[in-house]
Order: structure tokens, then C-alpha cells, then sequence
């Protein structure tokens, strides 16, 4: 599979690269003094998640406007009322919201029980694993994960990437995705994966710049955390993007030079 066994991590080391705006950014591995900022990072990042759901992902499921346009039909055949015509599209909208943000937030509450409430024991002493911050002037702006997936044939997933909304659009979400693809080659991955349900453009715009390749992806994916009630599946339903990238086959940048 080329997957070689996982080095020891040096918890020392960082490296520094150059954001858009001139600044120096570093690029260092996880200490325990992060958390907070970390789990505030993650977590803000998470729920922009919400409208971009509830409200971006709409026009990407024809199913759902096809839902919606029947049962807008249905209702007015029942009541025979035009100002229902023109309620249901604000309460479907404000259900839509109401699932989205009741999901994510099941999501978060199982990622802060899980992976990211132990992130030392998770990804700092788990072999094959690691996560690091982005510091811009001593101050923490940005957070990738890297974990390994012994099922995915000697393949590393990037997890948990997030940028400080403040702090976008200076490269540092390509620096950190960057030192996932740094630290899969370092240690005998033969590809990276990951997964999103982002439907803004710019989230894949960024993947496919560092080299990943959209392989696939799995509509009314199920969000851990989520109940799957009939609200649920009546007002939220997301597409699962898949992404791979052959690690062989990748020019890997170091230090922000090729």
C-alpha cells in the first residue's frame, strides 16, 4: 500500500510562510495552551455552516424545491388561501434554518465530547496523527487536522480545517492544508482524503489549489449528531463531497516555495 509505519512527531518543530498580505505565519503543531482558542476557532467555523445549509445549499437539491413546490400546491388546494402561498416560502426558510443550525449543533456537541475535547490524546499521542495551529503575531488564527485511516489503504484524512473568519483570504487555509500534505509525504501515506458538506465555492476552490480532486459524493448524507427526525429529513439534507489527492503525484510545497 506504501504505507509506512508513523514516525515519532517532533512536537518542536513549526515553520513559517508568508501570508498574501506580507505577514509571517507559523505553522506549528498543537500545545495543550491552545485548546480554548482552538475549540473557539472550530466551533465559529461550524456554525457558518448553518446558512450556507440552509440556505446555499437549497438550489442543490431539486428534490427539496420539488418537495417544497408540492406541498405549497397541496396547502393552497386545502385552504384555498393566496396569503399561504406567500407564508410558506418564509416557513420553510425559517425550518430549514431551525433543522440546520439543530443538526450542526448535535454535530458540535459530539465533536467536543470526542476528538476535539481531547485533542492531545486524539491527535497529539495517536501514531499517524497530528494537529496544528496557525499563529499570526502570537495569536492563534487557523487549525488542520491530520488522522490516520488504516481502512483507506495507507491514505491520511485532513480533518477539522478552520480560519479565523477575520484572518481569510491571506493563504493561511493553504498553508495549513499544506503541511497536511507535508506531513502525509514525511511519513509514507499514499494519498490524502477528506470530506466536506460545504457548499461555498471557496472551500472547494481551496482543495482543488492544493491538488485534491473531487472523487465522488453521497447525497441526504447523514451528519453525525443528527436524530434523523421527519423535520430533519424534510428540511435538511446536505451532499457529501469526496476529495482525494495521490500523494505520489503531488508537488508538495515547503515553506511556501515549490
Amino acid at each position: 500500500m506504501g504505507h509506512k509505519a508513523p514516525k515519532k512527531v517532533n512536537k518542536k518543530h513549526s515553520n513559517g510562510v508568508k501570508a498574501q498580505n506580507g505577514q509571517i505565519v507559523c505553522i506549528r503543531e498543537y500545545e495543550p495552551a491552545d485548546k480554548p482558542v482552538v475549540q473557539q476557532i472550530f466551533s465559529e467555523g461550524l456554525m457558518e455552516m448553518v446558512p450556507d445549509t440552509a440556505f446555499g445549499g437549497l438550489r442543490h437539491h431539486p428534490e427539496s424545491l420539488l418537495l417544497y413546490a408540492a406541498m405549497t400546491g397541496l396547502c393552497f388546494a386545502v385552504t384555498m388561501c393566496w396569503w399561504v402561498i406567500g407564508l410558506l416560502p418564509a416557513i420553510v426558510v425559517c425550518a430549514r434554518y431551525f433543522c440546520s443550525r439543530h443538526v450542526i449543533l448535535g454535530y458540535l456537541k459530539q465533536a467536543v465530547s470526542t476528538d476535539m475535547g481531547d485533542i492531545e490524546g486524539f491527535y497529539m499521542k495517536s501514531p499517524g496523527s497530528c494537529l496544528w495551529v496557525a499563529v499570526l503575531d502570537d495569536k492563534v488564527v487557523g487549525v488542520v487536522a491530520a488522522v490516520n485511516q488504516q481502512d483507506l489503504g495507507g491514505a491520511v484524512e485532513l480533518q477539522r480545517m478552520s480560519v479565523d473568519r477575520r484572518y481569510r483570504q491571506w493563504g493561511i487555509g493553504f498553508a495549513l492544508g499544506q503541511k497536511v500534505l507535508e506531513f502525509a509525504a514525511t511519513h509514507g501515506y499514499s494519498s490524502v482524503v477528506l470530506g466536506t458538506t460545504a457548499y461555498a465555492p471557496a472551500a472547494h476552490q481551496l482543495y482543488q489549489r492544493l491538488g485534491f480532486h473531487c472523487v465522488g459524493a453521497t447525497n441526504g448524507y447523514v451528519t453525525p449528531g443528527a436524530k434523523q427526525s421527519i423535520l430533519e429529513r424534510i428540511f435538511y439534507r446536505v451532499r457529501h463531497h469526496h476529495y482525494r489527492l495521490s500523494v505520489h503525484n503531488s508537488k508538495i510545497i515547503s515553506n511556501g516555495q515549490r
